[in-house]
């Protein structure tokens, strides 16, 4: 019937939708150095510009596909109205003589009657009136226009029809002319009586109020009564007379209660009496003591120090401070113990005037009359009045305020459990430091590698050893990870410049996973002898993939990657199939993300500014993130360009981790601080805390849906954080610290060394620097 209602709703952020071939086809070789040639570092507020005109121009493109009407949407009204003229000539005129009875034919002409009967589309008879003329001698003068009927139909269906609904004949009425930009210049200065500035949504037309309205909406407006003759406080009617009538209203007997005693009266009066008799009531009191009452009531008590003299207006007045009201020393009769002993005299004699409590000694006299007088009175008030002369007195408005309800209130610990507490498991088995720790995707078992050189793998709840290989007797190795997929059970290890990839073997692994995970790994080597891998000539591949050897392989060791420098950090991609490593003394090189698949390794960057510290994979769009010693740069490895730099602020960053939301980001450094990053809301750090006494060298968030963080230093101790984002954008997240684990030994300034998180359960486990490894509950 008319145009379809298209609702646009403006969009706050596009969110780039996920591909799975984000990495697929894509040459990483540099390429992401070419956007920060272009990138300033200030610009993010340009950035969202840009993102505004993007959706911006998408959303012009909408309304104009909007606004075109297809010419079948509609109806011809012409073909219409001749087809029902035709079908009106055609049929001959009937009339109904009685209800239930077949239509004759008419005979009789309608012309003196004031309706005419047509046929409608069906065939029925139809009555239709004729217009109303009004005239000046009509009753009808003051009749509006035709009232339109189209019910609760919304008007701007008839946004696309020359009319804008029916009348009570069936007509159409025609929407009204509009004038031009002068026109209504005219209008809007000259403004009519009765303009009210509202057009009828009905009809069209401008909404003009008569007198009487316009006085209805003034006195509504003013909040008086609608109508001038009302009269808001009218007389009251009583409806029930004040006069006292003589005879009873009812002529029913007395009842028979009101000749009876009543006993709960009887028993108030025996409590009274029996009162009266144990002498806690006294029905009278004394002669002596009315007595006494009389006397006092009649005595009239004077304070000397109530009335003042009026102080200044002056807001900054302060009024002298008074004397203190004289005591019993000071009267001229005191009682004898306030008298000085003949000791007390002489000792208060010898002292100097400035060196005496007091300036006078008690004296006692017969009679007031007998008092002479004050002998140091004008020295005394000479005194006070340069004391006040001197020593001005300054008003200072101080406020009453408790400390402690300044600070934010944060809830009670332990209205936020679960979160770990106490040590269930203590590992131990490496030599040296243990460098990092990691627990797999099903919980089950945890990984770590240390200063030994060796991998061990140990059983999460008992800490039995289950496997472990030597990977390098000079080197440590510095990172384990898990890769993050349940279908497979790698471990990829970095011991100095070599990354080792391996499946470990032990009982509690099915022969199917194992054999999944063997042949992912073997995989890439097909790819690699086909020679896909291109290299240019004379120029060194990043990195080599070659097997292990035969003793390696044997243990569970199937590949090792060779590159550049040593590797400090491995990171892997949430599909599994990714993992990128950084060596913070490679110069260029520093970064590198490794194909498994494909048995290929690309070098993302040309140049870089600063050392690589670490890097991580955004949770779920096809972000990259590298950190370096003051900023953290956000990457889009589908557009290859730089999105954001994140400026924590922090002399030298150490470790970050990305919430599992993708919106929050927590940072540590080596200067003792913690900061928590809202990327949504600024490129600066949304909360800082200084809660370590040394650096801090490694965080982490929980993967598995609770609201935890933790971070580990090197005083040997881990703090645990609740840290809630809530789903409103406009709530900010909710950040208390829970819990501090002590238990770890400080060995030559180095604490715990890494920490990582159960995958389900509020767990974590911890490396120290004192060779062992803990599991907190």
């Amino acid at each position: 019937m008319g145009s379809k209602l298209v609702e646009r709703k403006r969009k706050s952020r596009v969110v780039s939708p996920e591909s799975e071939d984000e990495f697929d086809g894509g040459d990483f070789d540099g390429i992401l150095s070419q956007s920060e040639d272009e990138f300033d570092v200030g610009s993010d507020e340009e950035h969202d510009e840009d993102e505004e005109s993007e959706s911006g121009g998408s959303r012009s493109g909408d309304d104009d596909g909007d606004s075109e009407i297809l010419s079948d949407d509609i109806p011809s009204d012409i073909d219409g109205d001749d087809a029902i003229g035709k079908i009106l000539e055609e049929q001959p005129e009937l009339e109904i003589e009685e209800p239930g009875v077949d239509p004759k034919r008419k005979e009789e002409d309608n012309a003196g009657k004031n309706c005419r009967i047509e046929k409608d589309a069906n065939g029925n008879e139809r009555y239709v009136y004729d217009e109303i003329d009004p005239v000046y001698d009509s009753d009808d003068s003051d009749a509006q226009g035709p009232v339109n009927t189209i019910g609760n139909i919304p008007l701007s269906f008839y946004d696309s029809y020359p009319h804008i609904g029916y009348d009570i004949n069936g007509k159409k009425i025609m929407r009204p002319a509009t004038g031009d930009a002068l026109q209504s210049l005219l209008d809007s200065i000259e403004v009519p009586k009765g303009w009210t500035g509202i057009t009828d949504i009905n009809t069209g037309n401008p909404l003009n109020l008569s007198q009487e309205e316009l006085e209805l909406v003034r006195r509504v407006q003013q909040g008086l009564l609608t109508d001038e003759l009302q009269d808001p406080y009218p007389e009251t009617v009583e409806y029930f007379t004040s006069i006292e009538e003589k005879m009873p209203l009812s002529a029913a007997p007395e009842p028979k209660r009101r000749f009876l005693p009543s006993k709960n009266e009887a028993k108030q009066i025996m409590k009274l009496v029996r009162a009266i008799r144990e002498g806690r009531i006294l029905p009278y009191k004394p002669p002596d003591e009315r007595e006494r009452e009389q006397e006092e009531e009649e005595e009239v008590h004077f304070d000397l120090w109530q009335n003042e003299e009026a102080a200044a207006p002056n807001p900054m007045h302060i009024p002298a401070p008074k004397l203190p009201p004289p005591g019993y020393d000071l009267s001229y009769n005191p009682p004898e113990e306030y008298l000085p002993t003949k000791e007390e005299r002489e000792e208060w004699e010898k002292l100097d005037p400035e060196e005496r409590e007091k300036d006078y000694l008690p004296q006692k006299y017969g009679a007031l009359r007998k008092v002479p007088a004050w002998d140091t009175l004008v020295k005394e008030r000479f005194e006070r009045s340069m004391d006040l002369y001197l020593a001005p007195r300054v008003r200072k408005n101080r406020l009453n305020i408790d400390p402690n309800s300044l600070l934010a209130k944060l809830p009670s610990p332990s209205e936020l459990k679960p979160f770990p507490t106490v040590a269930q498991t203590i590992f131990r088995g490496h030599e040296g430091r243990v460098r990092s720790v990691a627990i797999d995707p099903t919980g089950l078992v945890v990984a770590s590698g240390g200063d030994d050189g060796a991998v061990r793998v140990w059983e999460l709840l008992t800490g039995r050893q289950i496997w472990s290989v030597k990977l390098s007797s000079d080197e440590a190795v510095n990172a384990v990870r898990w890769r993050p997929t349940k279908d497979t059970f790698i471990l990829a290890a970095a011991a100095g410049d070599d990354i080792f990839l391996m499946v470990p073997t032990h009982p509690s692994v099915a022969l199917a996973l194992e054999q999944a995970s063997r042949d992912i790994l073997a995989a890439g080597f097909g790819y690699a002898t086909n020679g896909q891998q291109q290299t240019a000539p004379g120029k060194e591949p990043p990195a080599k993939w070659a097997r292990p050897g035969a003793k390696l392989e044997d243990e569970g060791v199937l590949i090792r990657v060779t590159v550049r420098t040593t590797v400090k950090v491995i990171s892997w991609h949430r599909r599994g199939d990714h993992f990128a490593t950084v060596s913070p003394s490679g110069q260029r090189s520093s970064v590198a993300i490794h194909t498994l698949s494909k048995h290929l390794t690309q070098i993302p960057f040309r140049k870089l500014s600063g050392l690589a510290q670490t890097a991580a994979f955004h949770p779920s769009r096809p972000l990259f993130f590298v950190a370096t010693q003051r900023t953290i740069r956000c990457y889009d490895l589908q557009k290859l360009e730089l999105v954001k730099v994140v400026q924590p602020g922090a002399k030298w960053i150490s470790c970050f981790d990305i919430h599992p939301g993708g919106d929050n980001l927590i940072v540590g450094s080596y200067d003792k601080r913690l900061l928590w990053h809202d990327l949504d809301l600024s490129n600066r750090p949304y909360k800082t805390m200084r809660f370590h006494s040394e650096a801090i060298r490694a965080v982490r968030y929980h993967k598995g849906g609770l609201p935890l963080f933790a971070d580990t230093s090197d005083d040997g101790t881990i703090q645990i954080f609740h840290g809630k984002v809530p789903n409103d954008q406009l709530e900010h997240p909710t950040i208390v610290p829970v819990k501090i684990l002590k238990g770890h030994r400080v060995v030559s300034k180095l604490g715990v060394l890494d920490m990582d998180w159960h995958p389900r359960e509020p767990w974590c486990v911890s490396a120290g620097a004192d060779g062992t490894i803990r599991l907190w509950m």
